[in-house]
């Protein structure tokens, strides 16, 4: 046994080593970031995930003075950039920026996919709540939610509408149109919002269920025609156009938001800084600038965000199945 001097110096050395390495922890999680942060897109340039995360990490790089740099991975419905940050390190330096249905909706589209939506992420924050809305380019063609209706029930399978790839919002949106009016169209995918969007305005595709900031620009200016809102109540920015109940269509809402998240098993101290800081930024001037664009700010709590996870996850699977949707 030890005498008590021994003993002593041991409990003393032990204490300052313990001593040491909190302190040596609490100076990394302080220090982070120390490098620049990687914010992974998995859609291309131009559309409104892609706007959002430039709009945050700018405020998050000034915040954090650490260069945050967003990264465009587009593909295969988000298979190709989620992925890539579920194998990243679980070190801060590597964060995403998703639209919902990467983590929601492609479960029920796809029979497998190469990351698991609820074990491979940590998520950080929800940013925003975009609505849904339903554009043509040829108003005299369709001047209403109604003219769609009779046009799509008069020749089932006919009439197109894009969407961003299969399982995204306006891929959701387009099933719970035809579900809830039965009605019967051709979905086209596209690998963003973007091309999306750019097909509607050449008349390529009959409509398109836009997430509201990518059309906004275009509706305004009067190249595309805003029918109807996937929302309960009206946008500030596009007050004359009316709701799907408005239009006597009920049960027809659905919203696109997108978050923020991090891989899975990243430290608590890092998420937990990170989500105070994506606090801060929506509360300052980016809240009105991405108002004027359609988008409503909404931060969370990573578990919040953890628990709409899954939440989406069922009541989208109940969508495609009631849609007849066959898993690809």
């Amino acid at each position: 046994m030890f005498s008590k001097p021994i003993f002593a110096a041991v409990h003393t050395t032990l204490a300052c080593a313990l001593a040491a390495g909190c302190a040596l922890t609490a100076q990394a999680q302080n220090a982070y970031p120390e490098r620049a942060v990687k914010v992974i897109v998995a859609l291309p340039a131009g559309g409104s995930a892609d706007m959002i995360a430039r709009q945050v990490t700018q405020k998050l790089a000034v915040d954090l003075k650490q260069p945050f740099v967003v990264e465009n991975k587009a593909g295969a419905s988000g298979q190709i950039g989620t992925p890539a940050v579920a194998r990243s390190a679980p070190d801060g330096y590597t964060l995403m920026v998703s639209p919902a249905s990467f983590l929601t909706t492609n479960k029920s589209i796809f029979k497998s996919l190469p990351y698991d939506p609820e074990a491979d992420f940590q998520p950080i924050s929800r940013l925003v709540n975009q609505p849904m809305v339903l554009v043509v380019k040829d108003k005299q063609k369709f001047p209403s939610v109604a003219a769609v209706v009779s046009a799509a029930k008069s020749a089932p399978g006919k009439l197109t509408f894009a969407s961003s790839g299969d399982g995204s919002p306006q891929h959701l949106a387009g099933l719970m149109f035809e579900t809830r009016t039965r009605t019967q169209m051709l979905h086209v995918p596209y690998k963003g919002g973007a091309p999306a969007v750019n097909d509607t305005l050449a008349g390529n595709v009959d409509m398109l269920f836009a997430v509201l900031p990518e059309a906004l620009p275009h509706i305004q200016s009067g190249k595309l025609h805003a029918l109807g809102l996937l929302s309960p109540t009206r946008a500030s920015t596009l007050p004359t156009t009316p709701t799907m109940l408005e239009s006597g269509f009920a049960d027809l809402n659905l919203s696109a938001w997108v978050g923020l998240f991090a891989p899975a098993k990243t430290p608590p101290a890092i998420v937990n800084q990170l989500n105070q800081a994506v606090r801060v930024a929506l509360a300052g001037d980016i809240k009105a600038k991405l108002g004027k664009n359609g988008m409503e700010v909404a931060p969370s709590t990573p578990e919040q965000l953890k628990q709409a996870i899954a939440q989406e996850i069922k009541l989208h699977a109940e969508l495609v199945k009631a849609a007849g949707i066959q898993a690809q």
